[in-house]
């Protein structure tokens, strides 16, 4: 397919799969928020995915393996900030943020003292056609013919929605993200129904680190999600803190992302930097229009997010 049409094509296949990282943190981090519960480690968090997934999977020629270590580091990350902000009460934005830098810090690290950067990839996730849909014309060759962490990211998305708004399991996490004193008289655990959820987050953060070093772009570099993991965070204000929503929004945002080297390929005269900034750019501009109506509809983040809960001893 030639032309803008052929054009359009492309950037949508790419919208698809630069999301689905983005998609992969922010679900965690939805279910992390509707629980209460802020956790501005993502960033590190998927560094720490990206490079421990990637080594595992070069050190056993295992694709899996390399999912699993991803998803087991960003848990245990996730479990620390658990720690700390929900059992010893800390603030949730210090201890994100410090466990943004650890992961940082720890990911170059090791990826330096294992000699990643510029390693090949012995493996990566790649392309699986979907019989039937992917000859769908335009739609089939751009959304069906796309890596399995990037279907399963959107797959994500429905299965978190559905746990969110159609189980107990999801009425319990959204009423102790509201008002943990009233879901605490009605017999909800709070500290373990906000440790599972930022345990989720967590596993979903690493998911997500490990979408970029064995899916989106093979092999391992230092600071290789480039900010995804704060896009991840506004993507979930952007969407609501809904999971149909944010999946809407890492389409637009990998679109942002895919413009750089698309646009460069048809010969634009826009500076490379300026492209490059764009999905940042974007990200601004959408969370000031975002914010402006959030505030004029009268909705917004979880009532008791950030906020510590302190159980009222009875007498």
């Amino acid at each position: 397919m030639d032309g803008w049409p052929g054009f359009l094509q492309s950037v949508l296949a790419a919208a698809a799969a630069q999301g689905a990282p983005l998609l992969l943190v922010a679900l965690g981090e939805i279910i992390c928020e509707r629980a209460g519960v802020l956790n501005l480690g993502a960033e590190g968090m998927m560094l720490m995915g990206a490079v421990c997934g990637f080594a595992a999977c070069n050190a056993g020629s295992s694709l899996p393996a390399g999912a699993a270590a991803a998803m087991l580091v960003g848990g245990a990350f996730s479990l620390v900030h658990a720690l700390l902000s929900v059992t010893f009460r800390a603030n949730q934005i210090v201890s994100g943020l410090a466990l943004s830098i650890l992961g940082l810090g720890l990911s170059s690290f090791i990826g330096e003292r294992l000699d990643l950067v510029m390693q090949p990839a012995a493996m990566s996730f790649g392309p699986i056609p979907i019989p039937f849909a992917s000859r769908i014309p335009f739609l089939g060759e751009a959304l069906f013919r796309q890596g399995v962490l990037t279907y399963l990211a959107y797959a994500l998305a429905a299965a978190a929605w559905f746990m969110l708004f159609r189980t107990r399991l999801g009425l319990r996490i959204r009423s102790v993200g509201e008002s943990p004193l009233t879901a605490d008289a009605m017999g909800v655990s709070v500290p373990a129904v906000r440790w599972l959820c930022v345990g989720i987050g967590g596993v979903m953060a690493g998911l997500g680190g490990a979408c970029l070093s064995l899916s989106l772009s093979p092999g391992w570099k230092e600071q290789m999600t480039a900010g995804r993991g704060w896009v991840a965070i506004a993507l979930v204000i952007f969407g609501n803190w809904h999971p149909g929503k944010a999946a809407l929004g890492a389409l637009l945002f990998g679109a942002l992302y895919s413009l750089d080297t698309r646009l460069q390929a048809r010969g634009t005269v826009v500076p490379v930097q300026f492209l490059q900034m764009v999905p940042y750019l974007g990200t601004i501009a959408f969370l000031a229009a975002t914010q402006g109506k959030a505030e004029g509809r009268g909705v917004g983040a979880p009532e008791a997010l950030a906020r510590p809960y302190i159980r009222e001893e009875k007498e």
